[in-house]
């Protein structure tokens, strides 16, 4: 009988460990496959399962270059962006600069004037979770003004003047997806900190974590991947302004798996502040929010994920805190379905 069981048991190990060895292949074969029916669509991918790095990736940096993308390769992560500005928030109401619950009011720049009827209504919360009912910045007459950099035209002006405008707030406690509330994320942050945005996810995120490959600013670099629309038209990568934090930052799956890595670590000030933006802080019978992440659950799973587009650009970011994996997808393409398609057949075929 005891023989019987040591078997049993190396058995079960010599499995999970097959398993997990398996994951990799079997994701790198779905990447290939898509690119095979998709050859115009590069495709970086980085995964992460108990610590242990797996990346692959297809394609070329563009048309005219036979360098082949890698997990170092530069892409737009742009909405991502604001799950690491709402990580920055949380990482403030760790160091007790900040809570959650608190009012907008107190941490906004001097130039923003709320009028009476938002005064002590809106908290950090409800920007972090898309239910603030604030008016948004009008991106479609942005597009139509610079197809190619529509938010270069998104000032502090404008910023002041849509907020000091606002005299009701229509649909505040019910979602509506908003850049302009993680653009005011940025001004507080900046406001509890007393330096610029960029200065504070350096200081707080990119250095400590050594995300050397994360870029703000300046991201003229050679591993940089080419933008294209959806019809296949080059596009720039968005330059650097006053929205940063809803969606300038740039990264690879190196770093974005690095990052993942943090945010699985509960010892890390990330990891900690990861935990804060787990909570649900916004729900309805179509989604669960939490600051800056959808969360997704079943009877097995929960899931915490974020998506981004860019003009140019689409990706995806997802991790399993009870099953320790993390996934981040990024693709040369705006193309929203094919990145939560290429997730959901992972998700619901390998990683379930």
């Amino acid at each position: 009988m005891k023989t019987s069981l040591k078997f049993l048991a190396v058995l079960l190990l010599v499995s999970n460990v097959s398993f997990g060895q398996d994951i990799p292949q079997r994701i790198d074969s779905l990447i290939k496959d898509n690119y095979k029916k998709n050859p115009n669509v590069g495709i970086s991918v980085g995964f992460i399962k108990n610590n242990e790095e797996y990346y692959t990736a297809y394609g070329n940096l563009n048309i005219e270059s036979q360098i082949k993308i890698d997990k170092n390769s530069l892409f737009e992560i742009a909405s991502i962006t604001k799950i690491l500005t709402s990580n920055l928030i949380a990482q403030a109401v760790v160091e007790h600069k900040i809570k959650t619950d608190d009012y907008i009011d107190g941490f906004l720049p001097k130039a923003f004037v709320l009028h009476e009827n938002l005064k002590n209504k809106i908290k950090i919360s409800d920007l972090a979770s898309h239910q603030s009912g604030l008016p948004d910045i009008d991106f479609a007459k942005l597009i139509e003004l610079n197809p190619q950099q529509p938010v270069n035209n998104v000032t502090i002006e404008m910023l002041t003047a849509i907020i000091n405008n606002c005299t009701d707030l229509k649909d505040y406690g019910k979602y509506r997806y908003s850049t302009i509330g993680y653009t005011l994320l940025g001004q507080i942050l900046e406001k509890v900190y007393g330096k610029s945005y960029d200065e504070i996810i350096r200081e707080k995120m990119i250095k400590p974590l050594k995300m050397s490959n994360t870029l703000t600013k300046d991201f003229n670099v050679k591993n940089r991947t080419t933008a294209h629309n959806p019809e296949g038209g080059i596009q720039e990568f968005f330059k650097w302004n006053i929205t940063a934090p809803a969606g300038l930052v740039k990264s690879n799956a190196s770093d974005m798996v690095t990052y993942l890595k943090a945010v699985l670590n509960e010892k890390t000030a990330v990891g900690k502040a990861a935990i804060i933006t787990e909570k649900i802080y916004y729900k309805d019978k179509n989604r669960e929010l939490g600051l800056g992440l959808n969360i997704g659950t079943d009877e097995n799973n929960t899931l915490y994920l974020k998506s981004g587009d860019s003009m140019g650009q689409s990706s995806i970011i997802c991790y399993n805190r009870i099953k320790n994996w993390g996934i981040i997808l990024l693709l040369d393409q705006r193309n929203s379905k094919m990145r939560q398609e290429l997730l959901n057949q992972i998700c619901d075929t390998i990683l379930k």
